[in-house]
């Protein structure tokens, strides 16, 4: 099979593996998709655990980011829930009486937090001092030498 276009989405790329490894990527806590991607490249269990063949490439962070616009556009994972659940309920997993769905907020992990701005501390002055302040600091001079001196005899 051919692309019509040089553009857009490869054509071999192995959608089911990079779903999973999205999944996977949020359970071992891999902040960004640029990590997933290195550590796809690095581990070959790791990929191969993830669904990918021997023979795949490592899809882009731009394939990942069509993947995740498709999904987001669609509602191909609820009806995949909504058949996980009934499966379930058929099989005797869970009751029909009650049913909760666990819907955990992930925190986004591709976006650094956010920062506090500190106000910036006003640079100290270089230079000269101004008579006030070296009036005030020849007047503490003898009071500190007063004190040492006391301080000696002790």
């Amino acid at each position: 099979m051919n692309k019509k276009s040089r553009f857009g989405a490869s054509v071999e790329l192995n959608y089911a593996a990079m779903t999973i490894s999205m999944c996977v990527r949020i359970v071992e806590r891999i902040p960004t998709i640029k990590n997933l991607i290195k550590r796809l490249n690095q581990d070959f269990l790791f990929k191969l655990e993830c669904g990918f063949l021997v023979s795949d490439k490592t899809p882009s962070e731009a394939a990942y980011s069509r993947l995740l616009t498709k999904l987001s556009e669609s509602n191909v994972l609820e009806k995949a829930q909504n058949s996980l659940v009934y499966h379930s309920i058929t099989e005797g997993f869970i009751s029909d009486d009650t049913v909760a769905i666990d819907a955990t907020h992930f925190e986004a992990c591709d976006k650094a937090p956010l920062k506090d701005e500190q106000p910036k501390a006003e640079p100290k002055k270089r230079g000269r001092k101004s008579k006030i302040d070296r009036e005030s600091w020849l007047v503490a001079i003898p009071t500190l030498i007063h004190i040492i001196t006391f301080m000696n005899r002790l």
